[in-house]
């Protein structure tokens, strides 16, 4: 059992005293005492005043507590920008091409893509409809503020989006990876849940038995038997239930385009391996890694890694066609990284510079780090023709491509 106490939180105690607190409320609330993890992780991300992600203490870069792709340079956006741009002549956008960023983080992803659209495809940029969907209403303000530039970006909710009305693309960078999870243990060759309490100021893990019939519903989906004999007592793994839930709300938007998911993760097989025994979830903090989600609160970053056989399986239950799925390494050399790193050996630019943006472009497509992410693309309304072509991203080496 992993346990979180006073004396071994080593992050400010005031600040985490609060969110401390949060916790125990919830806790307090229920009939039994005990809330599920995805409650939990929820409350320590989300919680708009002391969650990592819904207070706006993110914290991305070298000198926060993990880097993503977008801060590495402006490569990683202009690139996506390109596959964006191809996209649209796909569908024939001549009028207006709606694309829609799920989770912005600091904006950084954004402005790479407008500057590089503006500048390279000024023609393309003037029908481009640019919408954020951001929950937390920190990030949104400095999000606003690092865009202040650009007159072609509005925030929204999925509310006031209208069903069936998105042509266009809607995508998210390492988005998937942070939503809450259930946490499932196999006990006597029955799944039960992994729940969290607070005693006498301690938070504490407790199992119980499952709170919803949707996490057996989810093993039938991806066709695994965590009961059969080739799983070990007491073997430990994720559910992202809200994945599937998100899926739902994102195919009503669409009417005629595609759905990009750039994440980390496994397909069913691999993710659910019987000696993946306790699971996937991490944490990060300061740029260290580690598996105590009960330590830091609110001022670490918790993730676990996506199912993507999950997001296929039920993004086609929901009329989410599936166009390709291949490693983030794959996609960007599909799509001109390799050139970018061939224009680095003229004498356009500074030793220095050269070197660190070489650095940058390589570890984008590292096969042992950011490399080894996944893109998943998926398609709505798209007519026969359109689902033939086969988009760059896409052209080689995928790892599951429809045609």
């Amino acid at each position: 059992m992993i346990l979180a106490t006073k004396n071994n939180i080593f992050h400010d105690f005031k600040s985490m005293r609060s969110i401390l607190d949060i916790v125990n409320d919830k806790v307090q609330s229920t009939t039994n005492k005990c809330i599920t993890f995805f409650d939990y992780m929820n409350l320590v991300l989300y919680d708009s005043q002391q969650g990592y992600y819904g207070s706006g203490n993110v914290n991305i870069g070298s000198e926060g507590d993990f880097f993503t792709s977008s801060s590495l340079g402006p490569d990683f956006g202009e690139l996506l920008a390109e596959q964006f741009k191809e996209m649209a002549e796909t569908l024939g956008c001549s009028n207006k091409f709606t694309l829609i960023e799920v989770g912005a983080g600091y904006a950084v992803l954004a402005s790479d893509i407008l500057k590089y659209l503006e500048k390279k495809y000024p023609e393309f940029y003037q029908i481009l409809d640019y919408i954020i969907i951001e929950e937390s209403e920190a990030l949104i303000k400095k999000q606003k503020e690092h865009l202040k530039h650009f007159s072609k970006i509005k925030w929204s909710s999925w509310e006031d989006i209208s069903n069936n009305s998105v042509v266009g693309c809607i995508f998210s960078n390492e988005l998937i990876d942070a939503f809450p999870v259930h946490q499932i243990i196999v006990q006597d060759k029955e799944l039960k849940e992994v729940y969290v309490t607070v005693r006498e100021g301690n938070i504490e893990e407790t199992i119980q038995e499952l709170s919803t019939s949707q996490l057996l519903e989810y093993f039938q989906l991806i066709n695994i038997d965590l009961t059969s004999q080739h799983y070990p007592e007491n073997y430990r793994t994720e559910v992202n239930l809200k994945a599937l839930n998100w899926l739902e709300t994102v195919s009503h938007k669409i009417k005629k385009g595609y759905l990009v998911t750039i994440d980390y993760g496994h397909i069913a097989s691999k993710y659910y391996h019987p000696q993946r025994y306790q699971g996937t979830l991490s944490c990060y903090y300061q740029h260290r890694y580690h598996c105590n989600p009960y330590i830091n609160l609110g001022s670490q970053d918790i993730t676990a890694h996506v199912d993507f056989s999950a997001m296929e399986i039920q993004g086609n239950l929901l009329g989410l066609e599936l166009i390709g799925l291949t490693q983030q390494e794959l996609f960007f050399i599909n799509l001109g990284l390799g050139e970018r790193l061939a224009e680095l050996s003229s004498n356009k630019y500074k030793l220095s510079d050269v070197l660190a943006r070489r650095d940058s472009l390589r570890q984008l497509i590292d096969p042992g780090g950011l490399g080894r992410f996944k893109v998943l693309i998926q398609g709505k309304g798209l007519s026969k023709v359109e689902k033939d072509i086969i988009l760059s991203g896409l052209k080689h080496n995928s790892l599951h491509n429809k045609n």
